[in-house]
C-alpha cells in the first residue's frame, strides 16, 4: 500500500463505494481491531455490532490495547447465547451462521445449553447441529426431546426436497439399463453399444453401419429388481453422513424397483430397515460415539445377502476397525466373489476428505473395492454405476 492510501490512526470506515477504506474495513474485522491488525480503522453503527458478535466468539483470551483483557464472550449464560445466536443471524448469511453456531459448539463448550429447548428454537438447523443433537440423545431431557425432534425433522425435509427427485430419476435410468433385452423397442435400443458391436458391418458406400443385433434395454418392472444394504458406522465423527445416509436410505425404500436395507454400528449392530419409512425415527435411534467393530455389521449384512448378483452393499465409514482386521477383509472378499458390488465411502458429507486409516483403505483398495469421500451430490452417480456395474466415479480428491 502507498503512503497516498495509507489510513491515519482509528479512521472510521463508512463509505462501501470506496474500495480501499472497503478492504480496509474486512481486515480490521477479521484482524480484531488490536494493535498488531495494521488497519487503523476505527469502526461504528452496524460493522461495530458485527465485530462484537464475532469478538464473543473468536476475541477470546485476546489483548485490548491498554493491556486488559477482552471482555467479549459468551460464557455459560442461557439468555447471553439466545442474543448472540440472534445477532449472528441479523449480520450474517445462513451459511455463515452455521458455522459461527458450529464453532461456538466446538470452541465454548456450549453444547450442553442444546439440551434447552429456547436455545434449540434460537438455532439455524442444519446437518451438523443434528449431529450434535443425536450425540446428546442420551443426556436429553423429556422438555427438549420434541424441539430436537422438530429440529431434525426440518433439516431432513430440507435435504429430502433437495437430493430426492435427483436419485430417483438416476437411479430409475439405472434399474431400466441393467434390464437388457434381445429384441428392443426403437426406444429402448442402446446406439452407442450397438454400433460398436456391428462396426464390421460398415458399408463405405453409404456411410453407415447396418446391424445385424440390436442392443438394447427394457423398462424395469415394479418387482425389485436391485438389492441395497446401507453399512453404516455411527461413531461420533460420522454424524454428517449419518444423517445423509439416513435421508438416501428413505429415498431408496420408496423405490418399489430397489429393496433397501440399513444397518447401523458401534461395537453392536442395529437393523433399523423396519423405520425407513420416516428417517427422523431412524436418526433418533442411532447412538453416536462408541467403539467400532466393521467385521460384525459385515458379517450381519453377509448374512442378509440372497441374491449376491443383484445386491449392492454400501460401507460408511472411516475404517477405523475394533474388530477382526484380517477377518473384515476376508468378508469383503467373499462378498465380492460371490457377484457382490462392494462400494466403500469414508464419508457421505460436503466436508471433503475426512481422517481414516489409511492401511485399511488400502486394503480394501488391493480387493477392488477402493475407499473415497463422497458427497450428498455424487451419491446418486456413485450407486446408479455400482446397480449397473459401471467403474464407479470417484472423485480426483480422493
Amino acid at each position: 500500500m502507498t503512503n497516498a492510501t495509507a489510513p491515519t490512526a482509528a479512521t472510521a470506515v463508512t463509505d462501501p463505494d470506496d474500495p480501499v477504506r472497503e478492504r480496509l474495513r474486512r481486515w480490521r474485522l477479521v484482524l480484531g481491531g488490536e494493535q498488531a491488525d495494521g488497519t487503523g480503522c476505527a469502526l461504528s453503527g452496524r460493522d461495530a455490532a458485527m465485530d462484537a458478535t464475532l469478538a464473543a466468539l473468536y476475541g477470546k483470551g485476546d489483548k485490548a490495547q491498554s493491556g486488559r483483557e477482552r471482555t467479549a464472550g459468551l460464557g455459560a449464560s442461557a439468555p447471553s447465547v439466545a442474543r448472540w445466536l440472534g445477532d449472528i443471524r441479523t449480520y450474517f448469511p445462513s451459511s455463515v451462521v452455521q458455522v459461527m453456531q458450529r464453532d461456538a459448539i466446538d470452541r465454548l463448550g456450549l453444547a450442553a445449553l442444546l439440551l434447552e429447548p429456547e436455545m434449540l428454537e434460537a438455532v439455524e438447523a442444519d446437518v451438523h447441529l443434528v449431529g450434535t443433537l443425536l450425540s446428546l440423545n442420551k443426556a436429553m431431557p423429556e422438555t427438549t426431546k420434541e424441539t430436537a425432534r422438530a429440529v431434525v425433522r426440518k433439516v431432513v425435509d430440507d435435504l429430502e426436497k433437495r437430493l430426492a427427485t435427483r436419485t430417483r430419476a438416476t437411479l430409475t435410468g439405472a434399474l431400466d439399463r441393467s434390464a437388457r433385452v434381445s429384441r428392443p423397442r426403437h426406444h429402448d435400443i442402446d446406439w452407442n453399444r450397438t454400433i460398436a458391436a456391428n462396426l464390421k458391418h460398415y458399408l463405405p458406400e453409404y456411410r453407415t453401419v447396418v446391424p445385424e443385433r440390436l442392443i438394447g434395454y427394457g423398462r424395469a418392472a415394479r418387482s425389485v429388481k436391485k438389492e441395497v444394504i446401507l453399512c453404516i458406522d455411527q461413531s461420533g465423527s460420522m454424524a454428517a453422513s449419518v444423517v445423509y445416509a439416513s435421508v438416501f436410505g428413505a429415498v431408496l425404500a420408496s423405490m418399489r424397483s430397489i429393496g433397501t436395507r440399513l444397518v447401523v454400528f458401534d461395537t453392536a449392530v442395529a437393523d433399523l430397515t423396519d423405520q425407513l419409512d420416516d428417517p427422523v425415527d431412524v436418526l433418533i435411534g442411532t447412538q453416536l460415539g462408541g467403539g467400532t467393530d466393521i467385521n460384525r455389521a459385515l458379517a450381519y449384512c453377509q448374512s442378509r445377502i440372497s441374491r449376491p448378483a443383484e445386491t449392492v452393499v454400501v460401507l460408511i465409514s472411516d475404517l477405523y476397525e475394533g474388530g477382526i482386521r484380517d477377518e473384515m477383509l476376508k468378508r469383503v472378499a467373499a462378498m465380492k466373489a460371490s457377484g457382490v458390488q462392494f462400494v466403500t465411502l469414508l464419508a457421505l458429507s460436503d466436508e471433503g476428505a475426512p481422517a481414516y486409516d489409511r492401511e485399511h483403505a488400502a486394503a480394501l483398495a488391493a480387493l477392488g473395492a477402493p475407499a473415497f469421500a463422497c458427497t450428498p451430490d455424487l451419491f446418486p452417480e456413485v450407486m446408479a454405476a455400482a446397480l449397473e456395474k459401471r467403474p464407479l466415479p470417484i472423485p480426483d480428491t480422493a
